[in-house]
């Protein structure tokens, strides 16, 4: 009896897990992205609201991770190619060791911001439950998606694409 209890507590917590950290939209009405600032590579501060009025995707990363690493070059693509039409990356290293992001950042050649969060604990108001996550924020500051987990980029683009337009 007891083995068959922990076999469904694992399987509700497999199910819990996995459903929250699927690629997935806000449930309900969308809500507005939580405060975001900190601490940059070059000693400034950056925050999410400096960029209201643009799209915006925080995106929590980490130097040891490679799906983070992997999705880097796709993101300074999407970054170059739509900055100019009122979207940015911001990313978010969540590195407890800070002194190996700014090297790591400038060998991939990051071309967005990026916040030194200084551990793996998640900002206040946001989720992270591994990485990489992300959050894509619309003009107006609301969440328009979550991503945990990789991503595809190309799919990714097509959201960024219809959050710009008018």
């Amino acid at each position: 009896m007891k083995n068959a209890f922990r076999s469904a507590v694992v399987i509700i917590a497999a199910l819990a897990w996995n459903a929250a950290c699927k690629p997935s939209g806000p449930s309900g009405p969308a809500e507005f992205a939580a405060p975001l600032s900190g601490p940059t590579l070059d000693g400034k501060t950056a925050s999410l609201a400096e960029h209201k009025g643009k799209v915006v995707l925080v995106d929590f990363w980490a130097t040891w991770c490679a799906p983070c690493k992997a999705e880097i070059p796709e993101l300074i693509r999407l970054q170059t190619a739509l900055g100019p039409k009122g979207f940015i990356v911001l990313g978010v290293s969540m590195d407890e060791e800070v002194a190996e992001v700014a090297p790591f950042a400038k060998k991939a050649g990051i071309n967005y911001p990026v916040i030194l969060n200084g551990g793996e604990r998640a900002p206040k108001g946001w989720v992270v439950p591994g990485m990489p996550t992300a959050y894509l924020i619309g003009r107006d500051g609301k969440v328009l998606r979550r991503l945990f987990g990789s991503k595809s980029i190309d799919k990714l683009s097509v959201e960024v694409e219809t959050a710009l337009a008018p």
